[in-house]
């Protein structure tokens, strides 16, 4: 017998949060900003807001609604993906004049892509089991050492898959490092930063909903999308 999954006023808001940040964290990554000592490409202003939409995805609804949300806004990325690429590949017409621009900003390359795709799918499973297996260890209590350690633990992951895959062997080693633990401490300090703001989301979305959700018979396999 087939289970009829709740209705939700707010989920199809944060899963449009989520894919929004998302697409528009890839475009803007193609730009690498120095701040001070620290050096990162421009998505990591906006990024962190995928995992503060995260946490309360998991935090409110639970771990099944997040896994269909994360594999939801993988399909929408590769897909803006595969559309850029197939506009920079068409002909130009005779009055274009932004072509090129487009294809620079937009002309990832195969490497880049296959990075950001692995890297969001391991870093928001990871932000979500570990959110998960803490709120149940908790008892729901202390939200904020659920909100920083899953990002700590889902950040370190994204952006290590991320570098590995896109930028290993292109720049030099140190150059390497130096990004990666840049891009990996702005994203959390902003998350911990933005701690109250995710509290007061997270605390009128289960009174809005009626719901707060704990994992105890969740199967927290990340391929198993339907019947779980």
């Amino acid at each position: 017998m087939e289970t009829k999954q709740p209705s939700y006023k707010y989920l199809g808001f944060v899963t449009a949060g989520i894919i929004a940040t998302l697409i528009v964290s890839n475009v803007s990554a193609v730009k690498l900003i120095s701040f001070g000592p620290f050096t990162f490409d421009g998505g990591t202003f906006l990024f962190p807001l995928a995992y503060i939409f995260g946490d309360v995805l998991t935090e409110v609804y639970g771990y099944k609604p997040s896994r269909r949300v994360i594999w939801t806004a993988f399909f929408w990325l590769a897909i803006a993906t595969v559309t850029f690429q197939i506009v920079i590949l068409a002909p130009a017409s005779v009055d274009d004049y932004a072509g090129e621009a487009f294809g620079i900003v937009l002309g990832s390359t195969p490497r880049i892509v296959l990075a950001s795709l692995v890297a969001y799918v391991c870093g928001e499973f990871v932000n979500s089991y570990v959110l998960s297996k803490m709120k149940l260890l908790t008892n729901g209590k202390w939200l904020f050492t659920r909100t920083i350690g899953s990002t700590i633990f889902g950040q370190a992951v994204d952006t290590f898959v991320f570098m590995l895959i896109a930028f290993y062997g292109v720049f030099p080693n140190d150059v390497w490092l130096q990004i990666l633990v840049s891009g990996a401490i702005f994203k959390i300090v902003i998350e911990a930063l933005m701690t109250p703001v995710t509290y007061a989301i997270i605390t009128w979305l289960k009174r809005a909903e009626g719901i707060d959700v704990y994992d105890w018979k969740t199967d927290f396999n990340p391929f198993k999308i339907y019947n779980a």
